[in-house]
């Protein structure tokens, strides 16, 4: 498909699945219908023409009985039925009935109705016939002289699209379009005029926009656009004018108001100079654009181009960093979320420290917002981008960390968590803060909600603490966050207490004496009030609440039956323990702080297996506590206590902290590497040429391409774009048989997947000696597939072809089924014949994408969704990673766990998390559990996929019983 090729009028069937007509049945219609039979008539007869039939016999019925007609419904109609009808014969001619229309086009020429006379001179810019054209040209000519403005803006076009398509039949179009250039006042005619002149003659048109320099701040808009668009193309080719372009655009970015020429005017500039001066001017007027502008996807395009022009001219922007910023005031998210990722590249540590605190200007804003919800997703999202900020920059660090912890209260589970994470990462990559970061988490640790985060930052105590100082701190809060100690007598004591408070007060109502009830209450200026049952109830439930809160996190958890985050406790507090061992040379406070935490362990263990507790405790928490207990309690002799202190101390001090080390190392080196390979893409190699533009001229080899017109062609011709050569081997492996050869109909078709329908391309061969009547194919679906139209019948002589397409409708990521018949009549008044067709099953791996996602996104998106599919693994493959790459080859899932952690080739055991898009934005997401049979030596193991709709789970399910059963054939040797 070419950019050049005019684009035809489409017509929408309303109802696609009606009985189809025959030729006569139209003939009958047009005959003897009224204006609304014969629209409805004119409808069918588009639809069938567009499906691929021609219909011939119908032209000079619709000549005879829709052309006289003044219904301007039925003239519009026409008009479409004239742009796609075959008026050439089979020898290549003009058909003599085009006699008829050419008159009948040329009375609307000339009507006095100035909207028939528009019409009608666009319909002739889709005209490429010449012969056709040649009778037009007088009334056209007229046309540019009307009166009204709207004739003469198609009439401009209309001379140049006859002028392309046979230059003898308009030698001087060129001149007449800059005669009507120059004389004409109407905008909209000078767009079109100068748009022809700029196409037809380069000089005449750079000589207009000279005469126009002068007065270019005060032309219509529309003008200004398309004398933007003629000089980046101008420029492009001519790169010895670009300089004084550059200087001409910026005028005209800094003069005009028009949101439409602000924008081209700035992609312009963008492309045609790589100027630091040029690109902040050009950004800064853009970024007020996308805060004026009220459509959001106008602000997301405008940042769009933004984030390119940052990308192509890395640090160009750095001074911009906060203007960006100014997109926050607007309320969407997705706009919030692209200004706070450019604002991202955008930071130095000149800007960092104004970044930071504006950001923190945000951050406060969301805790007064009313929408909760709302403020809820924008903290969460202005915390990662702090959290990203401050890792690059050792210097925000500490004020980040006070500021993230200040909030850490206010934020939910997975926010609060993301927080503790990046505390873990700065306090190991920065030593000289960690002492400072330590207090600043131990009083923040009484505002944690989060069980999750309180383990994290409980790992952070336990690996950091390392002074006297430190550990004693870090002691102090977990004694006081576990509250009163034996835990379970505290509780029993309480809750006695409060049995006896409910005894006293049931015998003081016994006793008569006064009591609340439920009544009129008399205020103190006399009225009565009325109280009720409810604020009692609200009452109560806000004491609870209070009184949840009053309790310490770490008990609160406990009660709660969280025993996961007790065992987490137990390895913090032997850490302690073991570190202040070493360190401290006092036995009897070494003792006393065992005997302490052996009393807060045991207590924790005796409440857990009470039948006071919410939940008991779990097997392995229960373990990793009894195994802390027996650590603490366990006396030897010397030369054992010294090697199981060794031991000890590489388990629990050493150990951890290398494997965080080498994390952390291996999150440095990906950034590494992807920071190298953005910067690699924009990167000019040392080899290349330099082109001085001075010293080019415009037949220059290495003039720069029009990136805009490339983006152009890329969305018109999609991929055909990057490769013009298409395989075909891969065309001939979409090609499906959909009969036998023996069968009387012959079909095949080439399934062409676009991304949200499957077109059907079929080939019928009539392999009979007899014309088959009446011929159609019909096909139906299984699944989230919709037939969109059903191709009319047809006749096909003997052993002659006939091709049609028909589209399928995709709405999910499901496998579809599609399935049909060939039907013809049968012969001398024998009942039809049919030709039942192979199912065809659509592939969802044409629609499924590998990608990525954060380790946080994944387990959220984990949670939510309902449906899961559990597939059992059995392989004879020789390798786990064999299996692993076959599942990613087989279901197009991108591999989230890093490789580091996939162990090596000949590993008995692998477990990995994999993530896929669909093109419909459905999520899929799989963990793979395997492991190597020892005797039998197969691959043996789990596959789990989750997603939000039940169909996605069962055809990736399919897919993966699918490998297994490809992976399992057995292979011959030798005969």
């Amino acid at each position: 498909m070419s950019g050049k090729e005019p684009a035809y009028t489409l017509v929408f069937d309303p109802a696609s699945n009606k009985e189809t007509h025959s030729v006569a049945s139209f003939q009958k219609a047009l005959e003897k219908g009224n204006d609304e039979d014969k629209i409805d008539t004119m409808k069918d007869i588009l639809v069938t023409m567009l499906e691929g039939n021609p219909l011939p016999e119908l032209l000079m019925h619709i000549i005879r009985f829709v052309m006289p007609s003044r219904d301007k419904r039925l003239k519009k109609l026409l008009y479409f039925y004239w742009e796609i009808v075959p008026k050439l014969n089979e020898e290549g001619k003009l058909r003599h009935e085009m006699i008829l229309v050419c008159n009948a086009i040329q009375h609307d020429l000339q009507h006095p109705n100035e909207y028939i006379r528009g019409s009608t001179l666009r319909f002739l810019t889709k005209l490429r016939e010449a012969e056709l054209l040649e009778q037009m040209v007088p009334s056209v000519m007229q046309c540019l002289e009307y009166r009204h403005a709207y004739v003469r803006k198609y009439a401009i076009l209309a001379v140049l699209s006859i002028y392309k398509v046979s230059e003898h039949l308009l030698p001087d179009a060129k001149e007449i379009i800059h005669t009507f250039l120059s004389a004409e006042t109407d905008p909209i005619c000078k767009r079109n005029a100068f748009l022809g002149l700029a196409e037809l003659d380069r000089d005449l048109a750079l000589q207009y926009l000279e005469e126009n320099i002068a007065d270019i701040d005060s032309v219509d808009p529309l003008l200004q656009t398309i004398f933007v668009d003629f000089i980046r193309k101008d420029a492009t080719e001519t790169t010895s004018l670009a300089p004084q372009y550059i200087d001409l655009l910026l005028d005209l970015l800094a003069s005009t108001t028009s949101p439409e020429v602000v924008f081209e005017t700035a992609l312009t500039l963008n492309a045609l100079s790589s100027n630091q001066g040029v690109l902040v001017k050009t950004c800064t007027k853009l970024i007020d654009l996308a805060v004026k502008v009220s459509d959001n996807n106008v602000k997301l395009i405008v940042l769009d181009r933004i984030k390119d022009i940052n990308v192509k001219n890395p640090g160009a922007l750095e001074e911009l960093t906060l203007d960006i910023l100014r997109v926050l005031s607007t309320e969407d998210m997705d706009v919030r979320e692209k200004a706070l990722d450019i604002c991202m590249d955008l930071a130095s540590s000149k800007n960092v420290e104004d970044v930071v605190q504006l950001l923190k200007k945000e951050l406060q804003t969301t805790v007064s917002d009313t929408d909760k919800e709302h403020s809820i997703q924008y903290r969460q999202l202005l915390i990662k981008t702090i959290r990203s900020i401050a890792v690059t920059f050792i210097d925000m660090a500490a004020n980040v960390v006070s500021l993230l912890l200040d909030f850490i209260g206010d934020l939910n589970s997975i926010a609060a968590t993301g927080v503790v994470s990046f505390i873990k990462d700065v306090i190991e990559r920065y030593p000289q803060l960690r002492t400072n970061i330590l207090n600043h988490l131990l009083e923040a640790l009484e505002n944690i909600k989060s069980a999750k985060a309180y383990r994290a930052a409980l790992w952070i105590l336990g690996e950091f603490s390392e002074t006297n100082e430190e550990i004693h701190a870090s002691w102090k809060h977990i004694r006081s966050s576990v509250g009163e100690v034996p835990i379970l007598q505290a509780e029993l004591r309480k809750l006695n207490q409060n049995k006896e408070d409910g005894e006293e007060d049931n015998e003081t109502e016994a006793n008569g004496e006064e009591k609340k009830t439920s009544g009129p209450v008399i205020l103190p200026d006399g009225t009565y009030a009325m109280e009720s049952a409810f604020d009692k109830t609200s009452k109560n439930a806000n004491s609870e609440e209070s009184e949840e809160g009053s309790i310490p996190p770490m008990r609160r958890f406990i009660l709660k039956g969280d025993f996961y985050t007790s065992s987490v406790l137990a390895s913090t507090i032997l850490k302690l323990v073991l570190r202040f061992e070493k360190l401290s040379t006092d036995i009897s406070i070494t003792n006393a702080i065992k005997a302490e935490a052996l009393l807060i362990l045991v207590s924790i263990v005796r409440y857990g297996q009470s039948s006071l507790a919410e939940k008991k405790i779990d097997e392995d928490s229960e373990e990793r506590l009894l195994t802390g207990i027996s650590i603490m309690m366990d006396e030897t002799n010397a030369e054992e206590d010294t090697k199981e202190n060794e031991l000890l101390n590489l388990v629990f001090l050493d150990a951890t902290k290398s494997s965080f080390k080498q994390q952390i190392s291996l999150a440095k080196s990906k950034t590494h590497k992807k920071n190298i390979k953005n910067m690699s893409k924009n990167a000019t190699t040392i080899e290349k040429a330099i082109a001085f533009r001075q010293l080019s001229d415009s037949n220059s080899v290495g003039a720069d391409k029009d990136s805009i017109q490339q983006d152009l062609e890329l969305a018109i011709k999609g991929e055909s774009a990057i490769s013009s050569q298409s395989s075909s081997k891969s065309l001939l492996k979409k090609i499906v048989p959909l009969t036998g050869f023996s069968d009387p109909v012959y079909a095949e078709a080439y399934i062409k997947n676009n991304q949200f329908d499957v077109v059907l391309d079929v080939l019928l061969v009539n392999q009979t000696k007899e014309t088959l009547k009446n011929l159609h194919i019909q096909f139906a679906t299984l699944g989230d597939l919709k037939i969109i139209d059903n191709p009319p019948s047809t006749n096909v002589v003997p052993h002659g072809f006939h091709r049609l397409t028909v589209t399928v409708k995709v709405s999910s990521a499901d496998t579809g089924v599609i399935f049909g018949n060939i039907i013809y009549d049968g012969a001398h008044g024998e009942d039809a014949r049919y030709v039942i067709l192979n199912d065809l099953h659509v592939d969802i791996m044409d629609y499924i994408k590998p990608s990525l996602t954060d380790d946080e996104h994944f387990r959220k998106m984990w949670n939510e969704f309902e449906w899961e599919n559990k597939i059992s693994v059995k392989s004879q493959l020789t390798s786990l990673h064999d299996y692993l790459n076959a599942l990613t080859e087989g279901t197009n899932m991108g591999i989230l766990t890093p490789t580091e952690a996939l162990g090596e080739s000949d590993c008995r055991f692998l477990s990995c998390n994999l993530y896929a898009k669909s093109s419909f934005g459905e999520d899929a997401l799989a963990n793979l559990c395997i492991e190597r049979d020892p005797s039998t030596k197969n691959i043996i193991g789990y596959v789990r996929i989750r997603s939000k709709g039940q169909g996605l789970a069962l055809s990736l399910g399919d897919r993966v019983a699918m490998i297994s059963k490809q992976t399992n054939k057995l292979k011959i040797t030798r005969v």
